[in-house]
């Protein structure tokens, strides 16, 4: 049996997570700001305490410490930790607003690196067992290349991938293993608002990644792998990694790519 924290458990990535390590036997700690959503996992927990629900703003340092401090008092070693939850909110150039810039950056960025330092302050201290702990963060294929309409989004996440390459080596002298996330859109409630909204059509130039797809490649290849990093689809991801590496050429695409995207979203219900 393993010990995972997750963050963002009240929906989408998350949840599914956290359900499917318990129905598998491991031991969940879900966290979320809503802890409501999270009490439907108790039916998914293999034996009673197996499930650990906790509040958390994951833009506070002392709530980080005190989950952290929980989950060490609770279990001999904490396995995981998931850098799960974040925000996305499309919007043009001109129509952010200094609100929805620090929404972004506190949850989709801050979030990531509180949650990542707390994690090597007490995966440092525990026994190396093929590894003293994996930390994964959840980045996404815009952390490859410019989207328009969801700016921030992408600034956000190319942050998270930037800042997880950085310290990999660092936590690799440590026993620690970090793995970036990289999947293209998701069909999650994240997204769900914006599949009729012009200014996010680039979201849907394809079909939306399913969470059960991408909780799978997590749970069955990051987990046992333990990979710097995963992009998922693994075709596209190599197509958003070359764009990145020509953004010239990039711009000549967006205009076909939007119209694709428009054209699927007109299809959706």
């Amino acid at each position: 049996m393993q010990r995972h924290l997750i963050t963002g458990a009240a929906s989408g990535i998350g949840f599914e997570l956290a359900r499917a390590l318990l129905t598998r036997g491991d031991a969940v700690m879900a966290c979320d700001i809503n802890t409501v959503p999270m009490e439907s996992l108790r039916a998914h927990a293999t034996a009673p305490g197996l499930l650990e629900l906790r509040q958390l703003d994951v833009r506070d340092p002392a709530q980080w410490e005190q989950v952290m401090n929980d989950a060490a008092r609770l279990w001999p070693r904490l396995d995981t930790v998931m850098n799960i939850a974040g925000v996305l909110r499309p919007a043009a150039a001109l129509d952010i607003t200094p609100a929805d810039i620090d929404l972004h950056f506190d949850i989709n960025t801050k979030g990531v690196v509180l949650g990542t330092q707390a994690a090597i302050r007490l995966m440092r201290t525990q026994r190396d067992e093929g590894g003293r702990g994996h930390i994964i963060n959840m980045a996404s294929m815009s952390a490859f290349t410019g989207i328009p309409g969801i700016a921030l989004y992408a600034a956000s996440k190319f942050a998270v991938r930037g800042y997880s390459l950085s310290i990999v080596h660092e936590l690799r002298r440590q026993g620690i293993f970090l793995t970036v996330i990289c999947p293209a859109a998701v069909a999650t409630p994240l997204v769900e608002p914006y599949k009729h909204r012009s200014e996010a059509a680039l979201l849907f130039i394809a079909p939306l990644l399913t969470v059960e797809k991408l909780v799978r490649a997590i749970v069955d290849r990051a987990m046992v792998r333990r990979p710097i990093e995963l992009t998922m689809p693994r075709r596209r991801g190599l197509l958003a990694k070359v764009a990145g590496s020509f953004p010239a050429l990039a711009t000549l695409l967006v205009g076909s790519m939007t119209r694709t995207g428009l054209r699927n979203q007109s299809r959706l219900k």
